[in-house]
């Protein structure tokens, strides 16, 4: 700010004086309000004020509303002092503007004809005054009148230095507030070349400019490469002399070089062979000069060289390309593993994660697993001991699986309650994933039961069921640990469920010893009953009825225990009902027909474990996949630029859930084996009847019609849902919308029901693609002929979804089950969903459509050519017409925000165009944990602490399609005194908004 000689207010000095010496509030206030009224008359009363003295008042109006007072009067003085020639009173008045005003203020179309002005003057000083306001507001209005201006100041070869830097910072601004206010194709080269610009000041400003542009338009800005290369050449081979002015601690242009460092990360190694040399051999003078003594001692010295050398790093990784340097980087973080700076610990280890998954590094990061291991037992922060956790993963093989695997498990016991759930998915994980003997295997799943069974999810007992099922050599060996395990005085319930489970499967192979004898085993299970919850007694009483298969000797006894009166009699209704349907089994079956309903499970089929799905939706981080370009690391909700998307398997097999004969919900079933963990879904006695019903479910006994369960049809969903067809073919099925909006926060479900056909789907999501399966079961004893289910996408929806939907089989056998897989893609937006039409025939002879299928009868008699197979006989057509259950929010990926991230974000989408808002009456209960759960449902990331109002929901998440990614931000405020809802989303796209504010507002 220029100097003014005898410019200085002496009245707004004395009267900041007289604020301080105030002896209280009372006084204070008393003092302003004296204040307030003597400006507010000289406003009124005087017409003959100078700028000095507008200037003067102004100034204390603003010292008074940073006090916290409210500030109703003198806005339009500070306007009046825009338009003066002198610099202190524009500057007071652009600083007055910039805190008091609001953008949606009336005056705002004063304020910014006035910065028109400015930025057409020749005094670079008010044009930079000008470009400093509207980066402080950066309104929509702004940035439609203003933005197509400013990057002409940028580009003009007239433009100062200092103005160019302001020019660059303010179109940031208004780019983040729309994205549109850059013509795409006019400045990009010219925006781009402000990389080879002398000035540094200018160089550093369009960098963060470019870094943001690229986030949107990644091909379009593809140029920066060779020029962003260049000037980090410079440099780095530069010594702090060369740049004074821009040298902080003897390190040259930290700041800039970081900013080049993260610009490079979002594109691949340069394509042009000397662009590529150069790079590489900036890239190897970062780490040279690591190794250099520091020139200073100083704490801010090593913090700017450690930043530039940690983001060099992180260009390294990104890459992939170069073993040397690769190798480099990891020697180099080995040296920060013992370094007394906790930061610069916990930096190394998180960056060796990441180089532990290269085939190049691994290796080299291997050998740090002794100082590794060191850390993760005397590691003070238990943010440092995490990431050694992380990193013990990470450089986890099958060459030193068990030492780790060890390791963890001994620190397990005296480990952090907030990382023992991470840690046990993570043993579990490697455990299985690196089991050269799955004796091994077993035996490091009870000890951690043992060690930490309240950690250890039903995913982990679930999984090593399944192993030991599967595998004929380890069966026994199980049975024999977990009988012994049981045998410890304290024995956590989940030991419990492992126990009963595979005694109850193999307990016949440890038998023949005397000390564990079925009448022994049976004994040692029923001590821990009364000791568990009701779904582990639900387990051990299918335990019991297996054992009365198994052992014969000793079904008296276990007949005397399901007659007892705590059983047949119990409370709960599901232990109640399994006690009484137990012992019917085994009193009224012959011995043939209870070994056929009790035969031992078959293997499951082989598939991925849903533990590494289960620790990827725990903690995305902790999980290292394989290479894939990468990102800066940097949080955006709003992110074209965002992961590569995924190729849905066409290899997939619906699989049922786990086995637990025990009522509990559960999340969708994982048939995509995408990133969504199995869980156990509910089930009743009959279903549990069938003992082939495994961990992670397997197969089901069939009928000759290869479909549905012998015995009557599969019921794999919730409770039915009565709807009916329609008498227009064309039109939708009565109940087909309320029926669509079920689908809206869950996956899974009844989506029609009537007498003659239930329509069950299973839905899940990655990325821009969503699956459906459709089951589709035949209710009745006759046969339905001319089957055909088909998707349509009608009118814009046609190029909105790519939808494709296989043909079935043209026959749905009495009692039988046909499934039908459509997979849908979105290209961009959408908000009318498919529809799905389903026609078939039934006989003439046989079951009716019901009062409530009021369907046309249409005689069929002509067989069509491409059907041999179909009846020749006239029936009557039915049709039901519906919508499939895929709307936008199916296609969210949940995102991880902190709470300065969000709301950041929160405030940068403040457009109305941006914003969709609802406030509504409560239709359900008001019920946190159920509104949590339909929040998770809808496909959205919950954010837990971040609202300061602990009843607020606040969620993030990104819409994926084929052409963009959209941003989502949401707020969910209940008030239950009211029964209202206050809903609020904020995008991008108003489209989206409204979409999702219309879906979501009608499940609460």
């Amino acid at each position: 700010m220029p100097t003014v000689k005898g410019d200085g207010m002496r009245g707004l000095a004395v009267f900041i004086s007289d604020i301080r010496n105030c002896k209280s509030k009372e006084a204070e206030i008393k003092r302003i309000n004296k204040e307030l009224a003597n400006i507010r008359s000289k406003f009124k009363g005087d017409k003959t004020l100078d700028g000095y003295q507008k200037k003067k008042y102004v100034c204390k109006l603003l010292f008074i509303f940073l006090l916290g007072h409210d500030i109703d009067f003198g806005h339009m003085e500070a306007v009046n002092l825009l338009s003066s020639n002198k610099y202190t009173e524009k500057q007071i008045g652009y600083l007055f503007i910039s805190v008091l005003v609001n953008e949606n203020s009336d005056l705002m179309q004063l304020v910014i004809q006035n910065i028109k002005n400015d930025m057409g003057s020749r005094t670079p000083i008010h044009i930079n005054l000008a470009l400093h306001c509207i980066a402080n507001i950066g309104s929509k209005a702004m940035a439609e009148t203003l933005g197509p201006e400013i990057p002409k100041l940028l580009v003009s070869g007239d433009t100062i230095d200092e103005v160019k830097q302001s020019a660059a910072l303010c179109l940031l601004r208004l780019y983040r507030t729309d994205s549109h206010c850059i013509p795409s194709s006019e400045y990009q080269t010219r925006i781009i070349h402000l990389l080879n610009d002398q000035h540094m000041g200018v160089v550093t400003a369009a960098t963060s400019l470019i870094h943001d542009l690229v986030l949107d338009n990644p091909d379009d800005y593809k140029g920066c490469v060779s020029l962003a290369v260049s000037r980090l050449s410079r440099i780095v081979t530069s010594s702090y002399t060369d740049l004074q002015d821009y040298t902080y601690y003897f390190v040259p242009a930290p700041w800039l070089s970081v900013k080049l460092l993260r610009l490079l990360q979002f594109y691949g190694p340069p394509d042009d062979p000397a662009s590529r040399g150069r790079l590489n051999e900036c890239l190897e003078t970062i780490l040279n000069k690591a190794q250099e003594p520091p020139k200073s001692k100083k704490v801010q010295h090593s913090n700017s060289k450690n930043a530039v050398l940690f983001e060099a790093i992180n260009l390294i990784i990104h890459h992939d390309s170069e073993p040397n340097l690769l190798v480099r980087a990891c020697n180099q973080l080995g040296q920060f593993l013992q370094h007394r700076e906790t930061n610069l610990r916990y930096l190394a280890l998180e960056s060796m994660c990441l180089l532990a998954s290269s085939e190049f590094s691994r290796e080299a990061v291997k050998k740090h697993q002794e100082t590794v291991v060191t850390a993760l037992k005397t590691e003070r922060d238990v943010s440092v001991r995490q990431r050694a956790v992380d990193l013990l993963y990470a450089m986890c093989d099958r060459t030193n699986a068990e030492e780790i695997v060890g390791e963890m498990l001994d620190y397990l016991e005296k480990a952090d309650y907030s990382i023992r759930e991470e840690m046990v998915l993570k043993v579990a994980i490697l455990a299985e994933k690196f089991a050269v003997d799955y004796t091994w295997y077993v035996d490091t799943i009870l000890n951690l039961i043992r060690i930490a069974g309240d950690f250890v999810s039903e995913e982990v007992w679930y999984r090593v069921i399944q192993i030991v099922i599967n595998r004929e050599d380890v069966q026994g060996y199980a049975a024999k640990m977990v009988f012994e395990a049981l045998q410890a005085p304290a024995c956590h319930e989940n030991m419990v469920k492992v126990g009963g489970y595979i005694l109850g499967e193999f307990g016949n192979l440890i038998a023949g010893d005397p000390r564990s004898s079925p009448q022994v085993q049976f004994n040692l299970l029923h001590s821990k009953f009364h000791l568990c919850s009701a779904p582990t007694r639900g387990l051990l009483l299918s335990t019991y009825v297996k054992f009365i298969n198994l052992f014969p000797e000793i079904k008296q006894i276990i007949q005397d225990v399901l007659k007892n009166d705590n059983q047949l009699r119990n409370a709960d209704a599901e232990l109640q009902q399994r006690a009484v349907e137990y012992l019917s089994l085994s009193v009224r079956t012959s011995s043939d027909v209870l070994a056929t309903v009790l035969e031992e499970m078959p293997p499951f089929p082989e598939r991925e474990s849903s533990l590494l799905a289960k620790l990827k939706k725990k903690k995305p981080s902790a999980v290292v996949e394989e290479k894939k370009p990468s990102k800066p690391i940097t949080v955006e909700v709003n992110n074209t630029a965002g992961e590569s998307s995924t190729d849905i398997p066409n290899n997939i097999t619906p699989v049922s859930q786990p086995p637990m004969p025990v009522a509990q919900p559960a999340p969708s079933t994982d048939l995509l084996g995408l990133d969504a963990a199995p869980a156990a879904p509910a089930q009743s006695f009959f279903d549990s009847m069938n003992m082939n019903a495994g961990p992670t479910g397997g197969p089901v006994a069939t009928n000759n019609f290869g479909g549905a369960p012998a015995g009557g049809l599969l019921d794999m969903f919730d409770a039915p849902v009565s709807t009916t067809s329609a008498l227009d073919p064309n039109a939708l099925s009565p109940g087909a919308e309320e029926n669509f909006s079920k689908f809206i926060c869950k996956n899974n479900g009844v989506l029609f029901e009537n007498d003659l056909l239930q329509i069950g789907v299973k839905a899940e999501s990655k990325s821009m693609y969503c699956r459906l399966v459709l089951f589709f079961g035949n209710k009745t004893t006759m046969q339905f002929t001319n089957f055909s289910s088909s998707v349509s996408t009608p009118g814009e929806l046609s190029t909105q979804l790519v939808v494709k939907a296989p043909p079935i089989a043209d026959v749905l056998d009495g009692g039988a089950q046909v499934q039908q897989m459509i997979t849908v893609e979105c290209v961009e937006e959408f908000t009318n969903p498919p529809l799905l039409n389903i026609v078939f025939t039934t006989p003439r002879s046989g079951t009716q459509s019901s009062d409530d299928i009021r369907t046309p009868p249409v005689e069929v008699h002509v067989e069509p050519p491409h059907a041999p197979t179909r009846p020749s006989s006239g029936g009557v057509m039915q049709y039901i017409n519906l919508k499939v259950p895929v709307m936008l929010s199916k296609f969210f990926q949940p995102t991880n925000m902190s709470s300065a991230d969000f709301f950041s974000r929160w405030n940068q989408l403040n457009a109305s165009t941006h914003e969709d808002q609802s406030i509504f009456k409560a239709n359900f209960s008001m019920d946190r944990d159920a509104n949590k759960t339909k929040l998770i449902g809808f496909g959205i990331g919950l954010l837990e602490g971040v609202d300061p109002n602990p009843d607020n929901f606040v969620c993030a998440g990104i819409v994926h399609s084929k052409n963009a990614q959209i941003g989502v931000l949401l707020r969910l405020e209940p008030n239950k005194a009211a029964l209202m809802y206050r809903l609020t989303l904020r995008t991008s796209k108003e489209a989206v908004s409204k979409e999702l504010g219309k879906l979501l507002s009608t499940q609460f």
